[in-house]
């Protein structure tokens, strides 16, 4: 059981007798036969090939040590198999950063360090007067509405700090991202920054003084802009090395104030920061009408307050514990497989890391757990907890002038609160996509409990995009049509609480419209918004119809999916009037055999192949109702292998049949290679189908 010691390990390799050539007389076949036989025996074995370890009758048969037995108690236990607990480990050593690429990591941010804080300075002017950028960089911010109060100079950040996953060591292959914040000094700032966009205008500003700067410097490769999570109210400046290291690493430079400066009490998420007269430019309205709050743009705030104290937290947490940090790393490749972590509003890996943090401080995991059991209980507290019903806070302070858990409710889907007890770490994560994490760790359970052979390779191993994971899909391009469903939805408060993201203003009540609308057909609804593109400094910052089209995932019920009637209430019933406001021209009076005269909708479908397709009838149908988004605007995906099966059935139709004698008379009989021949094309159909429809993702 136990490995050989090293000196019989060795033995085979210092022992080996030298080879002699043979002299020159004795060249004969015998001479060379046994020359060769000699070579092949005595040549030492190929260098990096394992060799089989010569182990005495004693040393094979001896005890286990305490060791040994521990580690096969902990397989059993933890990981049901040691072929899962070898695959598990494997898939972590494929996923880390080696020591190699950290020490050159590391010396590429001290190099940006210094230059960084070599920046520059600029005299104070005021917001709108930007005449003092360069021609060759822009703004990466729509400043829209372009007029606002405030004064801005240029000054080096106060600190420089390196946040995020990488100084935790739970950063994953094979995109490595280094996040930078720079503290920038109290004296750019002013007191009313909060307010109507102008903190990030400076922000915006910040980043491109800096850009310019540093798109001059040759240690640099690739000097461009991103949106941070998707939010194009805080853009970030991407630096990559130049030559053979362009591919090493990504770092992100996130601008943010001090720590204290804004006051914690004006960034609730009751209060109000974007005036209604500024962002529309209207007069103020002088009725006394209370402002909407702004519940996300007051998060948006809050996030680059607290970049430091969440460092802290989570270093606190898992700083000392690997198989923590191991469950991370793999839940962060669970979310990538199952593209949860992309876009503005993803599950990150950032949230299943303060997850992690609730699980420990609650004891629900214990520091000593091992990657996989982290896995295992996290998936099972996702599985289980709804956090668009009860949310879940890190705060363990009973200060009375904190807001409550309902107060958060109110304003936003899914709530998780930090420890300030002020901060929603779930402020950006819509209901559908928290649903579809919550079904996705449902379905991963039952595969981890259901013990399969191939349990590891589908869970953490194979990539699942949305057109794989659901029945239906549709795409709704281009996206500008939403921001005539966001007049016709009348959702002033929610654009000017998202500075004006139609995009994102528009999608809760979409995707609460077609739920109403498909009922007990929909199981789970799900969207997905592409990542937007990095920019060049000299380009302006792309805008909200630019980032492809909106994509929406229909997982159905096939109990009631068929039917072709939408009953409703009967005709003296007070609903009766919302449900045809709800459906329109589509619903009309019905007399039932049983008396009843009911609002019903019925939907044109003869065959079973078009009944399977009533969604898209329901949606279409809706969309063009409600926000005047037209049929010819959104690009259904359902069904797509009804015509190969119907080719098939008119196929076999002909062929599938042919004829015998039987006692003399001509009978029809199954052609039953004609039948394995239609099912052979049929399996080809589906993997071509569903492979042009997928993506692969490689650890």
């Amino acid at each position: 059981m136990g490995p050989a010691p090293a000196g019989e390990q060795l033995c085979g390799a210092i022992g080996e007798p030298e080879v002699m050539e043979p002299a020159l007389e004795g060249t004969g076949k015998e001479g060379k036969k046994a020359s060769s036989r000699k070579r092949t025996l005595d040549e030492p074995p190929a260098k990096g090939l394992l060799q089989p370890v010569k182990l005495s009758r004693a040393e094979l048969y001896k005890e286990p040590t305490n060791e040994e037995l521990n580690h096969l108690r902990e397989t059993e236990i933890l990981f049901h198999s040691s072929l899962l607990r070898l695959q598990v480990e494997e898939l972590l050593k494929e996923v880390r950063l080696s020591e190699k690429k950290k020490d050159r990591i590391d010396a590429f941010l001290r190099e940006v360090n210094q230059r960084v804080v070599r920046v520059p300075s600029v005299p104070e002017t005021e917001l709108t007067d930007q005449a003092w950028l360069p021609a060759g960089v822009r703004v990466p911010l729509h400043q829209v509405p372009y007029a606002v109060k405030g004064c801005f100079r240029f000054l080096p950040p106060a600190q420089v700090t390196v946040v995020g996953s990488y100084l935790l060591g739970t950063c994953i292959r094979p995109d490595i991202n280094v996040d930078v914040a720079l503290t920038m000094p109290r004296e750019i700032l002013q007191d009313k920054d909060g307010l109507n966009q102008r903190y990030f205008r400076k922000r915006a500003l910040y980043l491109a003084h800096l850009a310019h700067h540093l798109a001059q410097d040759p240690l640099f490769g690739s000097v461009c802009f991103s949106y941070t999570n998707g939010c194009h109210l805080k853009p970030s400046l991407l630096l990559r090395p130049r030559g053979k290291d362009e591919r090493l690493v990504t770092v992100r430079l996130h601008p943010c104030p001090p720590p204290d400066f804004f006051r914690p009490c004006r960034l609730l998420p009751t209060k109000n920061n974007v005036r209604s007269a500024w962002y529309r430019g209207q007069s103020p309205a002088g009725d006394g009408s209370p402002e909407p709050p702004t519940p996300h743009y007051n998060t948006w705030v809050l996030q680059d307050t607290a970049l430091e104290s969440h460092l802290q937290l989570l270093s606190t947490m898992l700083g000392s514990a690997q198989g923590l940090k191991d469950g991370v790393a793999l839940l962060k490749v669970w979310l990538r497989q199952r593209e949860l972590d992309k876009g503005q509003g993803g599950f990150t890996g950032f949230l299943v890391s303060m997850l992690v943090v609730f699980l420990v401080s609650t004891h629900k995991i214990h520091n000593t757990m091992s990657g996989y059991q982290v896995l295992r209980s996290v998936l099972q507290f996702l599985a289980t907890t709804d956090l668009t019903v009860n949310g879940i806070s890190l705060c363990l302070s009973s200060d009375p002038s904190l807001p409550a858990l309902a107060d958060f409710h109110q304003a936003f889907s899914v709530v998780f609160l930090d420890s300030s007890g002020r901060l929603n770490l779930c402020a950006d994560v819509t209901a559908s996509t928290y649903h579809q994490v919550q079904y996705e760790a449902w379905l991963s359970m039952t595969l981890l409990d259901s013990r399969a052979d191939d349990g590891f390779q589908l869970l953490l191993m194979t990539p699942k995009p949305m057109i794989r994971a659901f029945d239906h899909v549709l795409h709704i391009h281009p996206l500008s049509r939403l921001q005539a469903a966001c007049h016709r939805l009348k959702l002033w408060p929610e654009l000017q609480d998202n500075g004006g993201d139609y995009v994102s203003a528009a999608l809760g009540p979409l995707t609460t419209l077609l739920e109403q609308g498909l009922g007990t057909r929909l199981k789970l609804l799900a969207h997905s918004r592409p990542p937007v593109p990095e920019w060049g400094i000299s380009q302006d910052p792309p805008k909200h119809k630019d980032s492809g089209s909106l994509t929406l995932g229909l997982l159905l019920r096939p109990e009631g999916l068929t039917s072709v009637l939408e009953l409703g209430p009967e005709a003296d019933q007070p609903e009766a009037a919302k449900f045809r406001q709800f459906w329109g021209f589509r619903s009309e009076l019905r007399r039932f055999q049983d008396g009843a005269i009911r609002e019903a909708v019925v939907w044109e479908a003869a065959s079973m192949s078009q009944k399977r397709l009533i969604p898209h009838q329901v949606v279409t149908h809706l969309l063009a109702l409600h926000t005047d988004i037209p049929e010819t605007c959104v690009h259904y995906v359902g069904g797509p292998l009804d015509a190969l099966i119907q080719g098939l059935k008119q196929a076999s139709s002909t062929k599938g049949r042919m004829v015998m004698s039987r006692g003399g008379e001509l009978v029809m009989v199954p052609n039953v290679e004609a039948i394995l021949e239609d099912f052979a094309v049929l399996g080809e159909g589906l993997v071509q189908t569903v492979e042009a429809r997928s993506e692969r993702w490689t650890v």
